[in-house]
């Protein structure tokens, strides 16, 4: 734990956040039909330091997935409340502050598709992720598991993959990784959280013979179906890439609006919503590997799917998932047409 001394020398930057909400959500898979199960919130203050915190079971309206990683079965999340039952007071603990999450994005997904169900709106408008902090940080760390980064700093974690002890490990890690961000003086990588104001009620399309590709995380989290559950996202109409292609990603740079991206098998982040962010930022969604192709993101490099055959033969550059969703934080704009 970082001591007081350490405190008293930082010269804490005026533009960082008053406040901090250290998430963590356990969930019946990672699709965007997918339920939490159970959620837990730590507040922090303006330095890190812990206010309070929160756990809750959330009873998922269906089977609860992968209770070997969770340990929540059907029969402790029966008389759970609904997520719309704890959506006040989940707001009361994330209003006003900086979602704080390992890997954020996905924790953020599944809130904000919570919300949408519950016809609600989740007051956080950012988010923070401690995988991009670290990466900020250049801790060396073997790897970019909670786990490691918790090791890194000393922390004890007692019940993994607990939502409530989760979110202890992460306060308890983030907090020395803020000052040291602080001490150096370095721009925290903070990301809009964009709501989601419409969904579907549409039945969701089996997943009839899908199967995660070994070895991902995906594999141990989707190797169940739908459930024929109701499936909630944005409906909204992709246009065309508006930027030309700039020509190939170069590793250290930023992306540049107009860049085509591909992206191959299994990622954390449901494909459609990582896909949206980047058509978001400018970038345009390839379906296929081709000599025009500025990127190619995968979680298995060495995998052989199509994508990642071509790539490697026409010299593609290829980042992995958590790369990527860094180097949407600043894409750069297209370079103005010339006269």
């Amino acid at each position: 734990m970082l001591d007081d001394r350490t405190t008293a020398a930082t010269a804490w930057p005026d533009a960082y956040p008053q406040g901090y909400a250290v998430v963590d959500v356990e969930t019946t898979g990672l699709a965007r039909d997918d339920r939490i199960v159970s959620a837990a919130v730590y507040r922090l203050g303006a330095q890190g330091e812990v206010e309070d915190h929160w756990y809750t079971l959330v009873n998922p309206e269906r089977d609860p997935g992968p209770v070997w990683i969770h340990g929540l079965t059907s029969e402790m999340l029966h008389g759970a409340p609904l997520f719309r039952d704890i959506a006040g007071e989940l707001s009361e603990r994330l209003d006003g502050r900086v979602l704080v999450a390992h890997n954020a994005i996905f924790d953020w997904s599944m809130i904000a598709r919570e919300y949408a169900r519950a016809e609600r709106t989740a007051p956080t408008r950012q988010r923070l992720c401690t995988i991009a902090l670290a990466k900020e940080l250049r801790l060396p760390l073997p790897n970019h598991r909670l786990e490691s980064l918790a090791a890194h700093f000393g922390v004890v974690q007692q019940r993994a993959h607990h939502a409530l002890d989760d979110a202890r490990v992460l306060a308890e890690a983030f907090r020395p990784s803020l000052h040291t961000a602080a001490r150096e003086g370095l721009r925290l990588p903070l990301l809009e959280c964009r709501p989601l104001t419409e969904w579907s009620d549409s039945p969701a399309a089996p997943r009839i013979g899908y199967q995660a590709s070994p070895g991902s995380r995906g594999a141990a989290h989707r190797a169940y179906g739908s459930y024929g559950q109701r499936s909630w996202r944005p409906s909204r109409k992709r246009p065309a890439c508006p930027h030309p292609n700039p020509g190939r990603y170069e590793p250290g740079r930023p992306l540049v609006q107009g860049m085509r991206v591909a992206i191959s098998g299994d990622t954390s982040v449901e494909r459609e919503l990582l896909e949206d962010r980047a058509i978001e930022a400018g970038l345009h969604i390839a379906t296929s590997v081709s000599r025009l192709t500025s990127l190619l993101v995968t979680n298995d490099p060495d995998a052989a799917t199509s994508k990642v055959v071509k790539a490697r033969s026409y010299g593609t550059p290829v980042v992995d998932e958590a790369a990527f969703t860094q180097l949407l934080r600043d894409v750069a704009p297209a370079a103005a047409p010339a006269d």
